[in-house]
């Protein structure tokens, strides 16, 4: 009996772009761990970063939301596309967002004891509209940036309202610039951001164990050319520099020019001013990005190629 189900297959080529037969051996070879096999397909070059990915299952909304240095971004998760086009949960989202910004943190539980604009907490009207639209809905996480001095400049793609939307970014400047100066340089580094889906401020921020994945991953494929063992080295350490460089937002090439790496467009920003800029921190929430479901139109395709 295969030791994975329909549903890790539909995952796999989600996060991969891999054929579906390309994806079941490759379960088929991990004894059906979907992350082992991820990498199996990566190093086999038969799939992409699965950051890349934008395919999403989650319904819901993002909010971000700023007052005065500081900002905030809130994902709130529905069942359905129908529920988040509804005014009562866009309100929900847009008030919770609201009161995340009096939130010390980033725990959930603390703002969901927050007070409710109007009364009550965040949980009290989270539970009456659960029990209004006859929906389950759930908030599920927030995030917030602050600067000393200067600016949190907001971004909503595809929005659905003011400040609602798929993709929801804030971008922080610490300057003494002017607003004139920082909110649209802080929407044009806000924009690249939603579509570049880096990973870390800079090469330093990046996940400790994703570097060592990617070097794992390098190093099987470097081990396939046959050169050796010094050469397989630098291959790697090539790799992993050419990794680092794509997923850190400073060293990104700006996809307005894709030319000018991101680091440099604010130094040409800071050096037109007059005054320095720097880029101190991010926030971009993709809904449902890490959450995965089943879809019954693909399941059927894929049960008979994992009983085969």
């Amino acid at each position: 009996m295969a030791a994975y189900t329909a549903a890790d297959v539909k995952a796999l080529r989600d996060k991969t772009g891999a054929g579906m037969m390309d994806c079941k051996k490759a379960l088929d070879e991990t004894g059906g761990n979907v992350e082992a096999a991820v990498d199996a397909l990566r190093a086999k070059g038969l799939a992409a970063a699965q950051k890349k990915s934008s395919r999403t299952a989650a319904e819901g909304l993002v909010g971000v939301a700023v007052d005065g240095t500081k900002g905030v971004a809130v994902e709130v998760n529905s069942e359905t596309d129908f529920v988040a086009k509804n005014e009562q949960f866009q309100d929900f989202v847009l008030k919770t967002t609201e009161a995340a910004l009096n939130v010390s943190g980033d725990d959930v539980e603390a703002l969901k004891s927050a007070a409710y604009p109007g009364g009550g907490t965040v949980s009290d009207k989270l539970t009456d509209n659960v029990a209004t639209i006859g929906e389950n809905q759930q908030v599920r996480r927030l995030k917030s940036v602050s600067v000393n001095s200067g600016i949190v400049v907001p971004y909503v793609h595809n929005a659905a309202a003011a400040n609602l939307g798929k993709i929801g970014v804030l971008v922080a400047l610490e300057s003494e610039a002017g607003a004139d100066v920082l909110e649209p340089l802080g929407k044009q580094l806000a924009m690249h951001i939603a579509a570049a889906f880096p990973l870390a401020l800079d090469a330093g921020g990046l996940d400790a164990d994703l570097i060592e994945r990617e070097r794992a991953i390098a190093a099987e494929k470097a081990s396939e050319s046959g050169k050796p063992a010094d050469v397989q080295a630098k291959m790697v350490d090539g790799a992993i520099k050419k990794f680092a460089k794509e997923n850190a937002l400073l060293s990104q090439v700006f996809v307005m020019d894709n030319k000018t790496t991101i680091e440099d467009v604010v130094a040409k920003a800071a050096k037109d001013a007059g005054t320095a800029i720097t880029l101190t921190d991010y926030v971009r929430f993709q809904l449902g990005e890490g959450i995965e479901k089943e879809e019954s139109d693909f399941a059927a395709e894929v049960a008979a190629a994992v009983k085969g």
